[in-house]
């Protein structure tokens, strides 16, 4: 490991001071960034502990919460209004680790998690995303974990986060202070695809730091729903994993939001999906029809072909069963 400095930031200004240096990273948790220190992978000159930070979960003028930067996964996926107004937050966070791992993580660290490709932790492989540039050795290698929308020749890695997943269908912001001042960003645009600079993977710019994460009064309550397909039941990264919700009425699809997890560099909102179900009836057929041509885009490499059939399946029956649930109209 590299030798680094440690500071604990006292207040967000405190910490914005510290950040501007270069060669900084914000620590909280640590459960993805000191991994990767291990690995050399980062080389952080400084380290700013901002898990004393932000660290409150607050109702909204407008009804909805404001979830602290600071805040532990554990203490997210426990709260609850977080369980009661927002169900699909909660098991995503529950599907995503350990309970050790839980305790430690916190709600911004969770959304800097870098990929769990294994060649992005292999010194021994090409990889454009560690080293820009060298290659990509996941396009022609194992790659049944990679992505399927939104990838590039330059990377076809995928984002590791369950709870950005369900934050991307509902509509959550991110709260970002730096030496510029405060902005918002919608969940959905704060990672990017790779395109040809996979290294950089949100809109953060040097020094910025996560403040809080704020979602919207609407919920859908009981009419969401999280569901994970892995490898082993375990602990283990999504092959696929799919956040929705859902309202109907009178048989007519009134309101619907889909998010897509382990088939892109990001959590993939299934715009195109929604678009054709909204206004229309609430079937089976239906559901499938919109799923196929949110996935009429998708590529599948030598190992993972198949995630583009299982994700057509899960977003159908997903939606098949919340329009069953209890609470549509």
């Amino acid at each position: 490991m590299n030798p680094f400095t440690y500071e604990r930031a006292s207040d967000p200004q405190a910490a914005l001071a510290l950040g501007a240096r270069a060669g900084t990273k914000y620590l909280g948790g640590g459960t993805n960034l000191v991994d990767l220190m291990r690995e050399t992978i980062e080389r952080p000159n400084l380290l700013v502990d901002v898990t004393g930070l932000s660290c409150a979960i607050e109702e909204t003028e407008e009804d909805g919460l404001r979830i602290g930067a600071g805040v532990k996964n554990t203490a997210v996926a426990a709260d609850r209004r977080v369980r009661d107004r927002y169900p699909m937050l909660a098991q995503a966070i529950l599907a995503g680790a350990s309970a050790q791992i839980r305790n430690m993580a916190t709600m911004g660290g969770n959304l800097l998690q870098r990929t769990r490709c294994t060649y992005f932790y292999d010194d021994a492989a090409r990889c454009n995303k560690r080293n820009p540039g060298a290659g990509c050795d996941a396009v022609e290698g194992f790659n049944r974990y990679h992505a399927i929308l939104g990838a590039s020749s330059a990377c076809v890695a995928t984002h590791p986060s369950d709870m950005a997943v369900a934050l991307a269908a509902l509509d959550a912001v991110v709260a970002v202070e730096g030496q510029t001042g405060r902005r918002e960003v919608p969940l959905t645009d704060f990672h990017r695809l790779p395109s040809e600079t996979p290294q950089i993977e949100t809109v953060l710019e040097p020094g910025e730091l996560i403040t809080a994460v704020t979602l919207p009064p609407e919920g859908f309550a009981g009419r969401s729903s999280y569901r994970k397909v892995r490898d082993r039941a375990s602990y283990a990264f999504a092959l696929v994993s799919v956040a929705a919700a859902l309202e109907v009425e009178d048989g007519t699809v009134k309101k619907v939001r889909i998010a897509l997890g382990g088939v892109a560099h990001k959590p993939w909102r299934a715009t195109t999906a929604e678009a054709a179900l909204k206004g229309g009836p609430a079937t089976e057929p239906a559901f499938r029809a919109a799923a196929e041509a949110e996935l009429a885009s998708a590529r599948g490499l030598s190992h993972n072909v198949f995630k583009i059939d299982l994700a057509r399946r899960v977003v159908t029956d997903m939606l098949v069963k919340l329009s069953a649930q209890k609470g549509v109209i």
